[in-house]
């Protein structure tokens, strides 16, 4: 059978001058290509039986030209190792081109930034055998284009599982959406309640202000409730706002744990008023001195959107997020997905549902809330008798409180430790009506472990 020309070696543009004959244009092409650069010192060239059916011309042709240029010392040939690009031969520059310089990327040595898992701590053992068993299972289907907004099956079907078991979630698997993290699932979901003509969301005091302004460019304004020692004042919320975004297992960034009767009244408001609850459960997992408290969406899954992500049990890297969402909302969701959807792949998504069914994912919670404890209890120890610490033990972050008006000073001294961190002043909406807190929030979890003991030092650096 004749041999396809498809079968051949590695491709290669080339440009053959118009005008010459077809071994002088394709000598020339084949010199420029090594003298510019574009053909790299050590690049393996096709064969000439190669080369010549894809110009479709004679390979006598191609062996010649590759010939003449071995000659002039730009190509190299041996026996084993085919034709390259000969490593005398460097890229030109026009006359007068000034060097460019790639600036050196400067930066803090420590972080103790918030919002980040420990990256060097990530399963990768665990996750690619959770990843070769996906692939040698994965229908042939799955490596086609997406048909169901909602996601692969397989992934729905084990965070049902696991959400309800672990969570206290109500989790029918054909409710639960998958996204590309939580600013996309907080993206769909703006989106939805602004066709909706909400106008308003209430967000927690203290909050992330990219959440703010993601929901801000959706067109929704956002308004401001309390928080403190008992979470988000819930009985703040009143008839205005059509949604409320909350942090209640672990308030971001104070730290507190929303209270059962502020849990009921955030459900009574949303009952009354036809209002949504956004749960946003960003590291639910992780609780260090008592029982993990159940998802606000176990109260009423009809009221709350339930919003969990891997960013922080995992990897942000994974871009993995999944949504639990009421009956009433979900036609809307799905069609706000379907028409915007950049949700993580198949394959990590098959991975990711391996990776949980295997009872994977259960071993490297336990093992990473071990390690987020011992470095909570380690912050702890290091500031104790100089300032408190406020919050519940949770999650991969602390709250440092400080005597008023020390934060920013804080904060410059830990620019001169090379420190990265963050004050909580950072977090505050600009309308919030509470008084001024001073107060440091340290992300425990951001460091790995070899600048864990440095880190550690330059922050009792910097405390008064």
């Amino acid at each position: 059978m004749k041999e396809s020309w498809a079968t051949f070696g590695a491709d290669l543009h080339l440009d053959l001058s118009a005008g010459r004959g077809l071994r002088a244009g394709l000598t020339e092409a084949l010199r420029e290509a090594a003298r510019s650069g574009r053909l790299a010192p050590g690049t393996r060239l096709p064969s000439s039986r190669s080369l010549a059916a894809d110009l479709r011309i004679a390979r006598n042709t191609v062996a010649e030209a590759y010939a003449e240029l071995v000659a002039e010392g730009w190509l190299t040939a041996r026996q084993g190792s085919g034709t390259r690009v000969a490593e005398r031969a460097r890229p030109r520059r026009p006359a007068g081109a000034a060097r460019v310089r790639r600036p050196a990327r400067q930066g803090p040595a420590y972080s103790l930034l918030p919002g980040s898992p420990d990256l060097g701590a990530f399963p990768r053992a665990a996750w690619l055998t959770a990843a070769r068993r996906a692939l040698a299972d994965a229908p042939n289907e799955a490596f086609g284009y997406a048909v169901d907004p909602r996601g692969r099956i397989e992934l729905r079907e084990a965070l049902a599982g696991y959400l309800a078991r672990a969570r206290g979630v109500y989790a029918d698997p054909d409710r639960i959406v998958l996204c590309a993290g939580f600013a996309h699932g907080l993206m769909l979901l703006a989106g939805v309640l602004r066709a909706r003509r909400v106008r308003e969301v209430a967000v927690e005091a203290y909050s992330l202000d990219i959440h703010r302004d993601l929901l801000a460019r959706a067109g929704l304004r956002t308004r401001p409730i309390g928080v403190d020692v008992e979470g988000a004042r819930t009985g703040e919320l009143a008839a205005g706002p059509g949604a409320v975004l909350l942090t209640p297992a672990h308030q971001f960034p104070t730290g507190a744990a929303l209270t059962p009767a502020r849990r009921s009244a955030a459900v009574d408001w949303a009952r009354t008023t036809g209002g949504l609850i956004l749960e946003d459960d960003y590291d639910g997992e992780f609780r260090y001195d008592r029982l993990a408290v159940g998802a606000l969406q176990g109260l009423d899954p009809d009221r709350v959107v339930y919003m969990g992500t891997a960013s922080k049990s995992l990897a942000p890297g994974l871009r993995m997020g999944w949504m639990v969402v009421p009956p009433g909302l979900l036609d809307e969701v799905l069609a706000a997905k379907g028409a915007a959807d950049w949700a993580s792949s198949a394959l990590d998504q098959l991975t990711l549902a391996q990776f949980i069914t295997s009872g994977a994912y259960d071993r490297h919670v336990r093992g990473m809330r071990l390690r987020y404890r011992r470095r909570r209890d380690e912050v702890v120890a290091a500031v104790s008798g100089r300032v408190a610490v406020s919050g519940i033990a949770a999650g991969l972050h602390a709250v440092l409180d400080l005597p008023a008006g020390t934060e920013r000073t804080a904060l410059q001294s830990a620019a001169w430790q090379s420190l990265a961190l963050q004050g909580l002043s950072a977090f505050r909406h600009p309308e919030a009506g509470l008084p001024p807190r001073d107060a440091l929030v340290v992300g425990y979890g951001t460091p790995p472990d070899s600048a864990w003991t440095p880190t550690l030092a330059a922050l009792s650096a910097v405390l008064p």
